[in-house]
């Protein structure tokens, strides 16, 4: 297939496409680069089936438009302003990214009947109940502006299923991590530790440390995100896609760096929007896509440590 990629420089972007070109479909990528690199594509770059990398703003509507001019046959869309505090402290340039920017495409998409995968964000979820996974029925809760602009811009994804039935998915991976993740401010907390720890630093947890997180490999993310603009089974439904299983950021934090004493503690900074408790019940994909997790948390961070030092992010 003919395949657009947004954001497909970022993080999960990057194992998206390695994965769509590994299948051997031709790909289309574009990216602003606020959030993702060209570094992490650079290997790509050269594939046969890469087509083109596009430096674009997906709320430039001449430049979203010429990217379907190849003949796109389906549209992962994951580019967005993604971080929870710069939400909060700049609401209008995550809503404008996240909920516009997803219009201009869905436009695109509904004029030429091009079926959209969307990444939207486990952050929309209020606290997972006590022992069981979070399932795609359970309450949702706009705790930041991140998870309000993703919410507006799953219902208007999923309003072109219903209005005019465009073939649309929604997806919310739980709290993704592994190698091209970013070490510094911005990246995710496996990544930030494990730095920390091979520069012997305290690794630095906001609050008491008890909240929870659900953290999927990146690899398996990929896989998941790439499976579900494959089936049918999955149009008009909202897919969750997580490890199932729960780990307290205080024991995630003994567990990468083996020592209890080189972990501090500091004031939170977004404490309004903190998910005390994020635990996934990937029931649903298992059940529509056959998805389910292969790289356990043990692994995944001994495969992320061994890529940070090889990389020479320290």
């Amino acid at each position: 297939m003919n395949i657009l990629v947004t954001g497909g420089a970022g993080f999960i972007g990057r194992w998206v496409v390695k994965r769509l070109l590994d299948e051997k479909h031709n790909v289309w990528v574009m990216d602003d680069l606020s959030n993702g690199r060209i570094e992490n594509i650079d290997e790509l770059l050269a594939h046969k089936n890469f087509k083109a990398f596009v430096h674009g703003d997906i709320k430039d509507v001449n430049t979203v438009e010429s990217l379907f001019y190849p003949g796109i046959d389906l549209c992962y869309h994951l580019a967005a302003s993604i971080n929870v505090q710069d939400s909060i402290d700049d609401p209008e340039t995550t809503f404008n990214n996240d909920t516009i920017g997803t219009f201009h495409l869905l436009e695109q998409c509904r004029k030429r009947s091009v079926k959209m995968v969307f990444m939207s964000t486990c952050m929309v979820y209020d606290r997972a109940p006590d022992e069981k996974g979070i399932t795609e029925k359970d309450r949702i809760k706009p705790a930041s502006p991140y998870a309000g602009a993703k919410i507006a811009a799953e219902n208007m994804v999923l309003s072109y299923y219903y209005a005019y039935g465009l073939p649309v998915t929604v997806i919310r991976p739980f709290n993704t991590y592994g190698p091209f993740q970013k070490t510094g401010g911005e990246g995710g907390v496996i990544a930030i530790f494990i730095k920390n720890k091979l520069n012997g630093l305290p690794l630095q947890i906001y609050g008491d440390g008890m909240q929870t997180r659900d953290l999927l490999y990146v690899e398996d993310c990929a896989r998941f995100v790439v499976e579900a603009g494959y089936k049918d089974e999955t149009n008009g439904e909202i897919v969750n896609a997580g490890l199932g299983r729960d780990i307290r950021i205080k024991e995630l934090a003994e567990l990468i760096s083996g020592d209890p004493g080189k972990i501090s503690y500091v004031e939170h900074i977004h404490p309004q929007s903190e998910i005390p408790k994020l635990l996934c019940d990937y029931s649903k994909a298992k059940r529509l896509l056959g998805w389910e997790p292969a790289v356990t948390l043990e692994e995944g961070i001994r495969r992320t440590e061994e890529w940070i030092q090889t990389t020479k992010l320290i």
